[in-house]
């Protein structure tokens, strides 16, 4: 398995040399956290590693870290991990933190017991499997999310949607379960939007399609048909009022 011309002494040589350093708890976060930044220490802001060295790094971690158990690792935990025979594991969330666990009893394939177990309870508490950012998959806690911001980036997306007429992306949306009627700020909605753009489309497809109120007020206690009227769409106000009078 070794490409041509290769000193196998030499190979060896720096292997035991590697497996002779001396890492505590303390130094091995740091290097998970210089794996999880990108390669930039975070105690001295220093580069220490290429973007491509860490990427590469991570996903040998991540495939074969973890002795005959990576498989499983990487199916239930879903992190770039490596583990020793000292009772290590050295555990690296990307963007988010590095951490080092040491816990002596292995099991049979010679990985810590407990740091196995940690890491499992990690990733049951908190979406930092690799997959838990599928979308709907939101059930755990994500600390990387501050306050309201996913409601926010939700709100933006929607009312842009709306001021572009784009209502391929609006159904999206709505197949994804988003609340269509979500206001801004100043208390707008998508059909606001929409009406004082004079998107017909997308006016007639919040209606038709999500069911959205037509009456809804902003801050200034106006209406979407309000709105349509001031910029001179008359189809939009029209087919408000219709909806107006059902409502």
């Amino acid at each position: 398995c070794f490409p041509e011309n290769t000193d196998l002494t030499a190979t060896l040589d720096l292997y035991f040399q590697l497996c002779s350093i001396e890492v505590t708890c303390e130094s091995g976060s740091v290097m998970a956290a210089t794996l999880a930044n990108g390669g930039i220490c975070p105690i001295t802001g220093e580069r220490l590693l290429s973007p491509e060295a860490v990427r590469n790094t991570l996903s040998l971690m991540h495939s074969c870290g973890m002795y005959d158990f990576s498989g499983q690792f990487a199916f239930h935990v879903g992190l770039p991990a490596k583990s020793g025979v000292g009772g290590g594991i050295l555990l690296v969330v990307p963007n988010v933190m590095g951490i080092m666990c040491w816990s002596p009893p292995l099991d049979k394939l010679g990985n810590s017991v407990r740091g196995i177990h940690f890491s499992q309870e990690l990733v049951s508490m908190f979406n930092f499997h690799n997959y838990d950012d599928l979308r709907h998959f939101d059930k755990k806690l994500d600390p990387r999310r501050e306050g309201r911001e996913a409601q926010a980036k939700t709100v933006v997306n929607v009312l842009f949607a709306a001021y572009s007429g784009d209502v391929s992306a609006l159904r999206r949306y709505a197949l994804s379960a988003m609340d269509m009627e979500h206001r801004d700020y100043d208390y707008r909605t998508a059909l606001h939007v929409a009406a004082a753009e004079g998107h017909l489309d997308v006016v007639r497809f919040l209606l038709e399609c999500c069911n959205v109120s037509p009456t809804p007020r902003d801050r200034w206690g106006g209406v979407s048909m309000a709105d349509a009227v001031l910029f001179g769409h008359s189809d939009v106000a029209q087919l408000l009022r219709e909806y107006e009078l059902k409502y």
